[in-house]
């Protein structure tokens, strides 16, 4: 593809700055001289794709590129929907149809799969607003709970004011508001820490009764029993 505007990645953290070269970057804060362009990412990076299950892939950017999530590819009905974004754009991947965010720290290089693959871009209202997502375009701005193909969207708050956690096949998709921090699961200590703990208990209200196996988040895939286990403890600290 030929690239529109100039568009760099931080070394650091996997975080794409779209039109123009700040001094920082805007969401880790480092230096300017750890930024490549896209095109340069895309030379030098690809994206592992690790299987969960025979609907769901993980992926990742390969080599590691700094301290970059995890997205997750849904395989449904011969479509590709992602939850999240790598921040390495590859032409070479599956074309996806839509790009389903849990909030607004992971939009990678969602602009350019948008632009290359024509993949709708959907995220919750209160995150489009954000300055990091200014320079992005959205196709659309939901502001509820909505069901798609299968997969369950949920607004807890919390981490940001627009975050999401999905459910499709058994699987949660939680992202980073429940991390993995050596042995044991933590609550993402960025943001609102309030809002962020009244968020995981909507979480915990919703998944209780519900059929789910494994756990998805932005470090690990965790079997369910066991990942609840350790986020139920987060309660009585």
């Amino acid at each position: 593809m030929t690239y529109k505007s100039v568009q760099y990645v931080c070394l650091k953290c996997g975080y794409n700055i779209i039109s123009y070269f700040p001094d920082f970057c805007p969401f880790c804060g480092a230096s300017n001289e750890n930024f490549i362009t896209a095109e340069e990412c895309s030379q030098k990076y690809n994206i592992a794709e690790t299987i969960v299950n025979n609907k769901v892939t993980r992926l990742n950017s390969y080599p590691n590129l700094g301290l970059e999530h995890a997205a997750y590819c849904l395989k449904i009905n011969n479509k590709y929907i992602w939850i999240d974004c790598p921040s390495t754009f590859r032409k070479d991947l599956d074309p996806m149809d839509k790009i389903l965010f849990t909030h607004n720290h992971f939009l990678g290089a969602s602009n350019l799969y948008r632009e290359y693959y024509t993949a709708f871009i959907w995220i919750h209202k209160s995150d489009s607003e954000h300055s990091l997502a200014k320079m992005h375009s959205f196709d659309k701005k939901f502001n509820q709970n909505f069901k798609l193909s299968g997969i369950e969207a949920f607004h807890i708050d919390g981490h940001t004011p627009g975050f999401i956690f999905y459910i499709f096949d058994n699987i949660l998709f939680i992202c980073d508001y429940v991390i993995l921090s050596g042995n044991k699961l933590i609550l993402n200590p960025y943001g609102p820490r309030q809002s962020t703990i009244e968020g995981a208990k909507r979480l915990r209200e919703i998944i209780k009764k519900r059929e789910i196996n494994t756990v998805c988040g932005v470090n690990y895939v965790m079997d369910y029993l066991k990942w609840k286990e350790g986020f139920l403890k987060l309660f009585n600290d």
